[in-house]
């Protein structure tokens, strides 16, 4: 049997171990597998059909890597609706205490109840919302 043969059979097996494991490094190796099964199709010389192997894996190891890696970590979460809000300075409109109170939020008028029982907030200071809690922003 020729080599290209067997750098076939190779390649079906990194593919076939890549599917089991999901480690993509074996993708990469069956990717040589088929860039030397190219080469044993152009020369008999088996020497150079391992070296196109070794470069052709090592290369896409050494590529791919870095940007998989980049992938996985993925862009930082996108904050919609009111967790979007977390966070957030509010302007004080009318006194907040641990009861009630009117806070204007990104440009919007809301409920507002102090996060402790004790804090009271005048109006025209700056608060931070922690948590919305229905409709009522929970602010200190």
């Amino acid at each position: 049997m020729d080599f290209w043969v067997w750098w076939l059979i190779a390649a079906g097996g990194f593919a076939i171990a890549l599917v089991l494991t999901t480690m993509p490094e074996f993708g990469m190796l069956a990717a040589g597998a088929v860039a030397a099964a190219a080469a044993a199709g152009l020369t008999d010389s088996l020497v150079i059909q391992v070296i196109v192997f070794a470069v052709v894996s090592t290369a896409l190891i050494i590529v791919v890597q870095p940007i998989a890696r980049r992938s996985r970590m993925g862009p930082p979460v996108l904050s919609t609706g009111v967790d979007a809000l977390m966070g957030r300075t509010a302007i004080v409109l009318e006194r907040v205490d641990g009861r009630s109170g009117r806070i204007k939020l990104a440009g919007e008028e809301w409920s507002a109840r102090s996060l402790s029982d004790d804090d009271t907030y005048e109006p025209g200071s700056q608060v931070s919302v922690v948590e919305i809690d229905g409709a009522t922003a929970v602010v200190m």
